[in-house]
This record gives structure tokens, C-alpha cells and sequence, in this order.
């Protein structure tokens, strides 16, 4: 009887601590990619739980629903192209702290099959997720490098990448678009084709990011801080060698791919994923150099957007 007893207390305990080690709750909001991989491997992993997280991943559909969503509390903490953070900021006022790099985007110019040089757009319409934010940025800079400048086509807002994947699939008037992996090898496989990449055009450039609202980063400094440390560690298990096999079925679970389709994903963008989830200064420079071409202004101080405190603590205790 007294070992039957000592068993359920035991059990109890077990379940009490499980219990403890999940009970902060976090929404984050992505757009759908190989860039969430990172956070895949830690929900897989146990990173999160093991210090305590639940993280719920939601998929957005558009910029507008992740940027609003998190100006609203709906969502703790937000992965997207970092000028997304910076519009919330410049344009709705809403005091963000981008606390995480990502990666350089991934992404390449996808055209539609007889476009034969970027000088071929004039006067056509290409398609972008929102008009004034992140890769439309890029967009428009690699096709006034080829001579056009904005009024020389037509912009087109339809959402993100998936979205724009199948406007160009069942439009052959959307002429171009930015994708990233999974979605640009999808569309060389549907018959449409890269004919650029940003990372050859615009160099050194921040895609990706964490942000949150700074209000809320100071009420959880702790929470966030263990959610860094988690990404950082999902971020270094995927990168090991050994690793790659299981990465890659864990990309085509979650972003319901072919196996083919994800393990191209996965090598194509290896590369571009900041080390240790780092910030790259120059190209967070370069991401403000474009906002300000395209906006109007001079390009503003990083500091204005970034508060690396919570990141150097999580690195400090990994």
C-alpha cells in the first residue's frame, strides 16, 4: 500500500512539473516558410516546454493581419521581414522592439516564362504582398537597377507569398513577384522562372525577424528571453549535418510539402539564416536605406527600432 501511495505521489509530481514547465503561453504569428524552421524543431524538440513555454505558431495570410494582430495583443511575438517592424512603427506609431534576427530573405525574382530580361516588365503589372512594406521594396529597387522606375508598371497587392505564388499560376498579367523557398522552387516547377535573387542584387540585406511589443517585452523579459534561447537552439540542431533528414520531414509536416520539394527548400536556404539567429547590422542598414528610397526621408537610425538586451541575455545562458 505504501508503495502504491509513494507511486501516485511520484505520478502527481510528474504532472505538476510538466504542468509548470508549459504553463507561459505565447501566440506567435509567421508567414508560412522554411524561415519558421527553427521554431518547428523547438516545438518538436521539447525547446520551448522545457523552459516552460507553450508556443501556439499561427500562419498569416498578409502583412496587415500580422502587424495588426500584434499592435493588438492577439499576438505576443511576431517573425517577419524586419521592415515589416519598421512600418509598424513609422506608419501606425506602434512602439515595436525587434528583439531576433532571421535570415537574408531567401528571396529570388520569379517572371513569368518569356519574359526574357527585367527591362520587359515596363508597362506590366507585378504582384506584392503590401505596396510600401519589405520585398516589395526589394522588388522595386531590382527593377529600377534594370532602368524602371515605379510608374513604369503596375503594383499589385494580393497577400503573401503562397498568394502570389497563385497569381502568377493562374495570371499570366502578374508578370513578377519576390518568392522564397518553398514557393520559388514550386514555381520553376509550375513553368515559371527565376531570373534574379535578391542577395546577388541587393547585398548584404535583413529578411526575417522577431519583434514584439516593447511594452510587453518589459513585462516579460523572462518568457521572451527563454523563447530566444529556444529558437537559437532549434536554429543549431537544424544546421548539424546529422540532423538533415529529420529537418526535412519535419519542413514537409508542417508546410504540407512533397519530401522532394523540402529537402530542395532546405539546402537552397541554409545559407541565408543569420548565425545564432543574429541581427545583421549592415544589412538592418541597408533594409532602412530602402524605406527611406521608396518612402521619402533619410534612412533612420537602427536603434530607433532594436533592443537587443533580451538576446544577449539568452545567449549569455545557453
Amino acid at each position: 500500500m505504501r508503495i502504491l501511495k509513494a507511486l501516485l505521489i511520484g505520478a502527481a509530481l510528474t504532472m505538476a512539473s510538466t504542468m509548470a514547465r508549459a504553463e507561459t503561453k505565447l501566440t506567435v504569428i509567421v508567414f508560412p516558410g522554411v524561415q519558421n524552421l527553427p521554431v518547428f524543431v523547438a516545438q518538436q524538440k521539447g525547446f520551448f516546454e522545457k523552459r516552460g513555454l507553450a508556443v501556439d505558431l499561427k500562419f498569416t495570410p498578409n502583412s496587415d493581419e500580422l502587424r495588426n494582430g500584434l499592435a493588438e495583443g492577439r499576438y505576443q511575438i511576431a517573425h517577419s521581414a524586419i521592415d515589416n517592424a519598421f512600418a509598424l512603427k513609422d506608419k501606425a506609431n506602434v512602439d515595436i522592439a525587434v528583439v531576433l534576427g532571421g535570415d537574408d530573405s531567401f528571396n529570388h525574382l520569379i517572371v513569368q516564362p518569356e519574359i526574357k530580361s527585367l527591362a520587359d516588365i515596363k508597362g506590366k503589372t507585378v504582384v506584392v504582398d503590401a505596396v510600401n512594406t519589405a520585398y516589395a521594396f526589394q522588388l522595386y529597387e531590382m527593377l529600377r537597377q534594370k532602368g524602371l522606375d515605379k510608374g513604369d508598371y503596375e503594383v499589385k497587392p494580393v497577400g503573401g507569398t503562397a498568394a502570389r505564388l497563385e497569381a502568377m499560376t493562374k495570371d499570366k498579367a502578374a508578370i513578377a513577384a519576390m518568392m522564397n523557398p518553398p514557393f520559388s522552387i514550386r514555381a520553376e516547377k509550375a513553368g515559371l522562372k527565376s531570373i534574379d535573387t535578391a542577395a546577388a542584387a541587393l547585398g548584404a540585406y535583413q529578411g526575417s525577424s522577431a519583434f514584439v511589443l516593447r511594452t510587453w517585452g518589459a513585462a516579460n523579459a523572462d518568457a521572451l528571453t527563454k523563447y530566444l534561447q529556444a529558437y537559437v537552439e532549434g536554429l543549431r540542431w537544424m544546421l548539424k549535418p546529422e540532423n538533415k533528414s529529420e529537418a526535412v520531414a519535419l519542413l514537409a509536416e508542417r508546410l504540407k510539402l512533397p519530401q522532394d520539394i523540402a529537402a530542395l527548400a532546405f539546402d537552397a536556404t541554409l545559407k541565408g539564416f543569420n548565425p545564432d539567429g543574429a541581427l545583421n547590422m549592415e544589412g538592418v542598414r541597408n533594409v532602412l536605406k530602402l524605406r527611406a528610397q521608396f518612402e521619402g526621408g533619410t534612412p533612420a537610425a537602427p536603434e530607433k527600432y532594436i533592443d537587443l538586451s533580451y538576446y544577449q541575455k539568452a545567449m549569455a545562458g545557453l
